[in-house]
């Protein structure tokens, strides 16, 4: 993030072209305490799942339709991706747009009510205890309402409006849904398993409205409710994130910009419409979905191609391993996508093979691509935060550390390759039903993310020990004065 500064940690040297000064910063962002609650909390999430694979590989080794699974899958989305996908937001958004968070006390609420409801549900689903789910689920839908409001009231301060914040907007509706659809599966089978239905009916009128749309939901195939309810959150709310804030983020980080504001707004419109038809015709198992998984490919074709272009544009030409980690989850998105379009193909034969590789797909798309590339933007956002609360007051006093100088590059890359590996094995294991494949796999994702725990704890240890060396004492150390 050293683009967003006037001039470096190491005050000496200025970069060519900052993208948004440090007074502006300040001035927008909110209290860094803020967003890494939601960070923190993400990474703690993501030891947990990734120790959880190691313990029982047979979640990846068997099919996705049972309590494990469902519980594992949503730690991972709820307890790591959007903890940290909620945190960045609030930090991002307020910085990306130029604008002022709309109620920093509305966050502090959200992250409470996140914290209960993904705990919660992750409990719960292990039990498979759905009334409870939808317990825990509608203290999660408040939050994530809190979270929309948030988000929306900001968006409406925009002083400009561009690409990366149509993307938001179209994120906040799929996130919307995506929790609506979620509560309705969940109320649909507490009551298919209550015994006391007229009970539940009776239970008030917000219930009852739920329940109606409950009913509806439990007219469909319950796997392809889960699997459009799925895409939903995969597809409309991180995946649209990171292809709308990469537009405005690889920019300020590489010295470059959008080289095509036409390409870039027509892959977020296809994203859009690529997903809302997907969601039909995955409900209702229609043949018409291939015809949408490609309209999505080609809005992620375009994207990549708009990406491209922007890093062939850029001025600062080496890439740190933050960047490489964004990329490597680019690069595997293609991956998924090939993916997408092969269990979208009409007539496919429902046998364990094919079971097998829809939990490749799932795995690889939450993992090889939304995760690695959170991993990466961590990189950039963790280090500033700390940076620009510890030492941002220091510019021109004193010697400060510069920001690749808070973490370990050495660790990062090490966590790279290992974060590489453990997807490979992983995927292998996965498609060859071997439990002890995957858990081999699982130790090396649990290495990766010490690793990066490690990195951030550095990070973070600039926050208890400043690292600051006056000017002055310099001056007179090396004049003899002392």
């Amino acid at each position: 993030m050293e683009a967003l500064l006037p001039i470096s940690a190491t005050v000496n040297r200025a970069p060519k072209r900052p993208a948004v000064s440090a007074s502006q910063f300040g001035a927008n962002a909110p209290a860094i305490k803020l967003p890494l609650a939601f960070m923190l909390t993400g990474l703690m999430a993501l030891m947990v799942g990734a120790i959880s694979l190691v313990l029982q590989p047979s979640i990846l080794a068997s099919y996705h339709y049972s309590p494990y699974v469902v519980a594992l899958t949503h730690l991972f989305v709820l307890g790591w991706i959007s903890s940290i996908v909620m945190g960045a937001m609030y930090q991002l958004v307020p910085v990306a747009l130029e604008t002022k968070l709309y109620s920093e006390k509305l966050a502090r609420w959200q992250f409470a009510l996140h914290v209960i409801g993904f705990v919660g549900m992750v409990w719960m689903f292990r039990s498979w205890n759905m009334k409870q789910v939808g317990h825990f689920g509608t203290v999660m839908t408040v939050g994530v309402g809190l979270f929309v409001f948030n988000i929306a009231r900001t968006l409406l301060r925009v002083p400009k409006w561009n690409v990366t914040a149509t993307a938001m907007a179209a994120a906040l509706f799929w996130i919307s849904m995506t929790v609506l659809a979620g509560l309705s599966i969940a109320t649909g089978k507490a009551l298919a398993e209550s015994n006391d239905g007229v009970a539940l009916e009776r239970a008030g009128f917000l219930l009852s409205g739920l329940i109606s749309v409950a009913s509806f939901v439990s007219h469909f195939d319950a796997i392809s409710a889960m699997h459009a309810h799925a895409h939903l959150g995969g597809v409309g709310f991180f995946t649209m994130l990171i292809v709308g804030i990469s537009y405005k983020l690889i920019p300020m980080f590489t010295l470059s910009e959008v080289q095509s504001r036409r390409r870039a707004g027509l892959s977020v419109v296809l994203l859009n419409i690529g997903l809302a038809g997907s969601f039909v015709t995955i409900l209702l198992r229609s043949p018409w979905k291939l015809a949408f998984a490609l309209v999505l490919v080609i809005a992620l074709g375009i994207y990549g191609w708009e990406l491209g272009s922007i890093l062939r544009a850029r001025k600062r030409r080496s890439l740190d391993w933050g960047i490489r980690y964004f990329l490597t989850a680019v690069t595997l998105l293609a991956l998924v996508s090939l993916l997408a379009v092969v269990l979208s193909w009409p007539g496919l034969p429902l046998n364990p093979f094919m079971g097998q590789l829809e939990n490749l797909y799932g795995f690889l798309g939450l993992t090889g691509v939304i995760s690695f590339a959170i991993i990466g933007m961590l990189y950039k956002i963790i280090p500033f935060l700390v940076w620009f609360g510890v030492y941002s007051r220091h510019l021109g006093r004193a010697k400060v550390p510069a920001l690749s100088e808070m973490y370990s590059s050495r660790l990062q890359m090490i966590g790279y390759w290992n974060f590489l590996i453990s997807l490979i094995v992983i995927s292998a294991g996965t498609l060859g039903q071997s439990e002890s494949v995957i858990r081999i796999g699982s130790l090396f994702l649990v290495g990766s993310v010490t690793l990066l725990v490690l990195n951030v704890g550095k990070i973070l240890t600039h926050a208890v020990r400043p690292r600051v060396t006056p000017f002055v004492t310099s001056r007179l150390v090396k004049g003899g004065s002392l």
